[in-house]
């Protein structure tokens, strides 16, 4: 079974017992820069300051992709192995624009319906440019691209057996997660809603079920349409948010890449501080007892 260090700082309010540390406690400014600083979060062995991924397709065109990639922050791209050039010299290549070097390639199985045809496009991946750690999706459907788990749990199982290090697209259900974990799969990414509808985390009440009982990074992926929606996943507790249509489609395509970072570094940053507990009835700012 794959696992790794899911993150360094760790919330006083709520958080797991498999998450170690304690969050920021002082009021100082040097000090919080120094707690945001120490956030990282770890996925097979590789660590990251970003919580923010981002994709490479739908863009205007890789100059645009690339202004955007360094307006979010992020540290990782995905990649559709089947879609993006990365190997023609003839054609505009996406690392003319995107180093390789400094961003982190992660492939993926973007337009496959099936096990072998994820795992084929996922080997030509590491044949032509030594990618193992990868991102694993399997379609059922055109008209939803809701996942298939039989497919994607046995694609799963056949990469980790071959050495990949497969970060795994899947329904937002906690028994199908944990199933994948035990597969093998290195992050869990349950969709929060359908690819590219922008209609936010459709079910709360799961995502953050899938975050209680896994052991490896969790990061929603699919469904994000604003700012306000990556703040509600990293409130839930995720590790990180994945996306791709809720940047390339905004009228600004940077200045919603700017946005996005700042969501997910203020929706991490209030998970961390722990919420307010809710309450059926008000309860006054100020003290009623002892009125002049």
């Amino acid at each position: 079974m794959a696992t790794c260090l899911k993150s360094s700082t760790s919330s006083g309010a709520g958080e797991s017992l498999r998450r170690s540390g304690a969050g920021p406690t002082s009021p100082g400014m040097d000090m919080q820069a120094s707690n945001t600083a120490s956030d990282t979060w770890t996925v097979a062995g590789h660590t990251f300051r970003s919580r923010l991924i981002v994709g490479t397709g739908k863009y205007k065109d890789f100059a645009q992709n690339a202004a955007a990639v360094e307006a979010s922050g992020a540290e990782i791209v995905t990649v559709a192995v089947r879609r993006v050039n990365i190997s023609d010299p003839s054609q505009p290549v996406l690392m003319d624009y995107i180093d390789p070097k400094k961003i982190t390639y992660l492939p993926n199985t973007a337009g496959c319906f099936t096990a072998d045809e994820a795992i084929r496009t996922l080997r030509l991946a590491r044949e032509a440019g030594g990618w193992e750690l990868v991102k694993l999706e399997v379609l059922g459907e055109a008209r939803t691209l809701y996942p298939d788990m039989r497919e994607t749990l046995k694609a799963t199982e056949v990469l980790a057996n071959e050495g990949f290090q497969p970060m795994v697209y899947c329904v937002d259900d906690p028994i199908a997660a944990k199933q994948l974990e035990e597969a093998g799969a290195v992050a869990i990414m349950p969709l929060g809603a359908p690819i590219g509808s922008g209609l936010g985390i459709q079910n709360r009440v799961t995502i953050r079920l899938i975050v209680e009982g896994a052991n490896v990074p969790v990061l929603v992926d699919a469904g994000v349409g604003t700012a306000s929606d990556a703040a509600v996943a990293m409130e839930l507790g995720c590790d990180g948010v994945l996306m791709n249509t809720a940047i390339a489609e905004a009228k600004d395509p940077v200045r919603m890449a700017r946005a996005m970072k700042w969501a997910v570094e203020a929706g991490r940053d209030a998970y961390l501080a722990g919420r307010m507990g809710t309450r059926k009835y008000a309860d006054p700012s100020s003290p009623l007892a002892g009125l002049i």
